[in-house]
């Protein structure tokens, strides 16, 4: 397995009154990329952010910002998070028939492409994807809501996809959301998992933003040692 891996602290749980300044706290605590999460009511029963979150993300950070889009039609929002400032745009396999298109216009839009799928789906939904992600996302929870407990069940499907990617030589990273913690992040970086999506580990942890990332991060090496 690669000994590459990152932390996406999710803003989801940030505090949106200081949300420049904890953005800019992680950053300096060595996260990877700054993970958006976008609700459109529809397609999962909760609403979010818009691209105007991603536009103060931008100003706030020179990370990548790595945006999820669990939204219907998201072909018709692409253009709009892409000139809002966002780097990597990742969809869902249910909401997009035409996936390998889909991906396709995100890399024409300049953005690193992503692909997700939800817990209930199987993963041979992601056949057509996989050559052309830049990104495979793995939802541990149910998406819709932050706090939710992480489900073991979907560990296998960690390590499936790994071996799916290892099998046509893909260099896309695998990123895991859903209850990442101290207590579960082990479990899905042994099942393959090189970036590690984060919301109330790292902006609710009790002794900060820069203590949140490092306890992740420390976990991993141990767990490597």
């Amino acid at each position: 397995m690669s000994k590459r891996f990152l932390i996406a602290p999710s803003i989801l749980s940030a505090d949106f009154t200081r949300l420049g300044e904890q953005i800019a706290e992680a950053e300096a605590a060595g996260a990877g990329w700054i993970h958006v999460d976008v609700m459109d009511g529809h397609f999962v029963p909760n609403l979010t952010m818009g691209p105007f979150i991603v536009e103060a993300c931008r100003r706030a950070t020179g990370l990548p910002i790595n945006v999820h889009l669990m939204v219907e039609q998201p072909e018709k929002l692409l253009e709009a998070f892409a000139k809002a400032g966002a780097n990597h745009l990742i969809v869902h396999v249910e909401t997009c028939p035409e996936i390998a298109g889909t991906l396709k216009l995100i890399k024409r839009f300049g953005c690193v492409a992503g692909v997700t799928l939800n817990p209930s789906t199987s993963v041979r939904s992601l056949e057509a994807a996989l050559p052309l992600a830049d990104i495979v996302l793995v939802l541990t929870v149910h998406p819709g809501y932050s706090g939710q407990e992480f489900m073991d069940e979907e560990v296998p499907k960690v390590a499936e996809i790994r071996r799916m990617l290892d099998r046509i030589g893909s260099p896309a990273w695998l990123e895991v959301d859903g209850g990442i913690s101290v207590q579960t992040i082990g479990k899905v970086r042994a099942a393959g998992a090189d970036a590690f999506v984060a919301a109330s580990a790292v902006f609710k942890h009790p002794e900060g933003i820069a203590a949140g990332i490092q306890a992740l991060k420390d976990t991993i090496t141990d767990h490597e040692q």
